[in-house]
């Protein structure tokens, strides 16, 4: 009986020994265990968003050219006077805010970063068109931002699907193009006034032989 307290306190040492050192593999385990998915999923996420330099850029040029269309339209819907040219605007807003987030979305799977402001060139179009009003505003609109430009996304989205390697990016160049040639067509189409004279009413041949 005497030995009881004793043996009891000898099993107790022993029972929180035993706790102690399962507690410290446990923590000595769980990190290294934790550790190794994480690197691999790194290795994975690197390789798999790798691009060439080309593709970058097909994705960069992308992204510029819908930016430069969705300020250049929140101008015109802000200066123009005309209802056709206002509603023209905002569908290009509304429809190349849609392009670019799909570009900014593949951009990011892609680990590309695009550009956030505009482009020197697209920047001086705007400071241009910033000074003038009324017709001559309109007429310059249609004819740099809707015609002009249209006519050079398409080339450039016909270019990605033929020269990009990323399957990823020749889908969405595809996906893209019909409404570019969408917009092409009605800013050809367009006679807001004098907006439209027979500098306008040229690209509209060129364009319906390229759609």
């Amino acid at each position: 009986m005497r030995m009881n307290p004793v043996l009891k306190t000898l099993l107790s040492v022993a029972a929180v020994s035993a706790m102690l050192g399962a507690a410290t593999v446990g923590a000595q385990t769980a990190p290294a265990t934790g550790q190794m998915p994480a690197a691999t999923g790194g290795a994975a996420a690197t390789t798999g968003t790798a691009l060439s330099k080309a593709d970058q850029k097909i994705l960069m040029d992308m992204a510029a050219g819908n930016m430069a269309e969705i300020e250049i339209a929140k101008l015109a819907d802000s200066k123009s006077q005309n209802d056709q040219v206002k509603t023209y605007a905002r569908q290009m807003i509304d429809d190349h805010t849609k392009a670019l987030t799909e570009i900014q979305q593949l951009a990011s799977t892609k680990a590309v970063t695009l550009p956030t402001a505009l482009d020197k060139k697209h920047q001086a179009m705007a400071d241009k068109l910033g000074a003038l009003s009324g017709d001559a505003f309109d007429k310059a609109y249609m004819r740099q931002a809707g015609v002009d430009d249209h006519k050079k996304m398409h080339g450039m989205l016909n270019s990605a699907q033929k020269k990009a390697k990323d399957p990823d990016i020749k889908a969405l160049a595809a996906r893209l193009q019909p409404t570019v040639e969408q917009h092409l067509k009605a800013a050809q189409q367009m006679k807001p006034g004098k907006a439209a004279d027979t500098k306008g009413k040229a690209p509209a041949a060129a364009g319906a032989s390229t759609s």
